[in-house]
This record gives C-alpha cells, structure tokens and sequence, in this order.
C-alpha cells in the first residue's frame, strides 16, 4: 500500500483528523541511516509526526522538528515540504544512528529510554517573513506525546497524536499515525471521546498491518463521531540537498580555508545528513569557487 495522508473533520466541526501510512518512508529513513530497531522507532515516530503536520504547509512553507535528548540517540531531525498540491517530502536522520537499547518492560521498543530528556523544537518557515520557531520540555520522550505537548502548549490546539513503527528483524513492516486537533468551543464530551478511542483502539500499526488504509485509521480514531473528509497527499522520501548548496556552504568558509583544504587536502566532500548522498570536490573545482570570492586573486600572494 504506497503512503498516502488524508485530512478530515467532524460533521459538526468540533475537531479535525490527519491520519496516514508512512511504511516506504520510514523503511527508506532506516535503510539510507541504518538505522538500529529502537532508533528505527524513534526516528519513524518523528518522521511520521511531521508529516503528518505537514498537511497544514502552504506553497514554499516549510516544518521542521527537531529533538534534542540526553539519551543514546543524542538527538534527531525530520523536516517535510510540499512537493506539489497534493504531494509531500519528508526526510529525516539522527545522531547516533546505531544506538540501540533492549525492549522496556512491556516488550516495546524503549523509545523513551534511547530519546533521552531534553526538549522539542519546531520551526516554521515561511516563504516570507521570519520563521516561527516553538520549544518545549518532552513530556515522555515517546514523540507522540511531545508533539501533542507542544501542539497544546505553543499553538493552544488540544490535540491527540498517535503515532507508531512496527518492525521485524527484516525491517519495517509498519509505520504510521494519525493527530486530532480539538477545535475552540468543543464539548468535553468530544475531548474525553477522543482521549477514550485513542487509549482503546487497535494500535495504529496493528491496523495498518492488518489492512487499514488512512482512513480507516481516521475511522478508527474518530468512533462514532462522524467524519467529512477534505483531501489527500501522497507521501515520498525526499531531500532538498545540491551541490549548489554545497558550494555556498563552502563559500562561507572563506578564502583561507578554502586555499588551507586545497594545499592540505587536495579536495574536500561534503555527506548530507539526511539523505546520506556524498558530494566530492576536487582541488581544481575549489580554487574555482575560491576565485569566484571578492578580493586578491589565490595567485596574488600576500
């Protein structure tokens, strides 16, 4: 079943659901980081969460969320852009790719435990104007939880996040999620519904394993409070790096230290971060860039 998200509200408008599949997402997330099982779960977590977010992106808009944790897995990222109008990337990587811990107590990936303390970021950036940029404590270090934290503490939307990864020794056989944002004027009756559904339906991979598309998710989430559903996207794997942007960033570097990698290293590479791609640079294509600076000439001399 190829990744898709669909968004959706309640008949009477007291709330609005974003659910989807991410499984070819996070399976490629984990195959170009390779990534261990309990990392494999983080990341897919942060991963789906934003792109799940992201169904609210407007034309060149972009979302990124970072988590910065004490734990094993010493932080991640995932940011997601609208590839078209109904289309979205999403890419993501993390800083100790082979962390790994044992199963918690409940048999599950320790999530919590390879997440560590620390705090969530999340930045909006717009096509124009300065970005809007939101922090806040984790809650649980289980991703979902968090980002409902920072839903409810930075945008004031009561929300509902669940989100999940479902792998075998094979690799990711599940993944997705699905987020309700509680509308201003909703009943308590709707909140404590969704808070009920939420703690008693199928985990969301079970569901997805067992055949449910995204809205069955929504569906599933919502019970019996009616749905009206709005659009979809398709979900890919996708990386905004180039080597144009490899090169203005070792522009910034400055003549010195462009003509120091020339004379003590006869070249450089740069490996993105999230997508893994390598960009090699020989030391005649970096005096190049060198001469492309304002000021003496490399041959000059002092």
């Amino acid at each position: 079943m190829p990744d898709r998200i669909v968004t959706a509200s309640a008949a009477d408008g007291s709330f609005s659901i974003v659910a989807g599949i991410t499984t070819a997402l996070v399976r490629e997330t984990q195959s170009r980081h390779e990534l261990s099982p309990t990392a494999s779960a983080a990341l897919g977590r942060l991963v789906t969460g934003a792109t799940l977010l992201g169904a609210s992106l407007k034309g060149k808009e972009r979302l990124s969320l970072q988590v910065a944790g004490d734990g094993p897995l010493r932080g991640m990222a995932a940011d997601v852009t609208l590839l078209g109008p109904s289309s979205i990337g999403a890419r993501g990587y993390a800083r100790s790719p082979r962390a790994d811990l044992p199963l918690n107590s409940s048999g599950k990936f320790d999530v919590a435990g390879i997440v560590g303390g620390g705090h969530l970021q999340v930045t909006r950036s717009f096509e124009v104007g300065q970005p809007y940029v939101g922090i806040v404590a984790l809650r649980t270090g289980e991703i979902g939880e968090d980002i409902a934290g920072y839903l409810a503490d930075s945008e004031q939307i009561p929300s509902i996040v669940a989100l999940g990864v479902l792998a075998n020794p094979e690799g990711i056989k599940a993944a997705g999620g699905a987020v309700a944002h509680v509308m201003p004027g909703a009943d308590e009756r709707t909140i404590r519904t969704l808070e009920e559904r939420a703690a008693t339906m199928p985990s969301i991979t079970a569901q997805i394993d067992a055949g449910a598309g995204p809205e069955e998710i929504a569906h599933s989430l919502a019970g019996d409070l009616g749905l009206r559903f709005l659009g979809e996207y398709d979900v890919a794997f996708a990386c905004r790096c180039t080597r144009e942007r490899v090169e203005v960033a070792l522009l910034a570097l400055g003549r010195d230290e462009l003509a120091k990698i020339v004379r003590e290293q006869n070249g450089t590479e740069a490996v993105c971060e999230f997508c893994k791609k390598r960009y090699v640079l020989s030391a005649p294509e970096i005096e190049d860039l060198i001469a492309r600076l304002p000021g003496r000439s490399p041959a000059a001399g002092p």
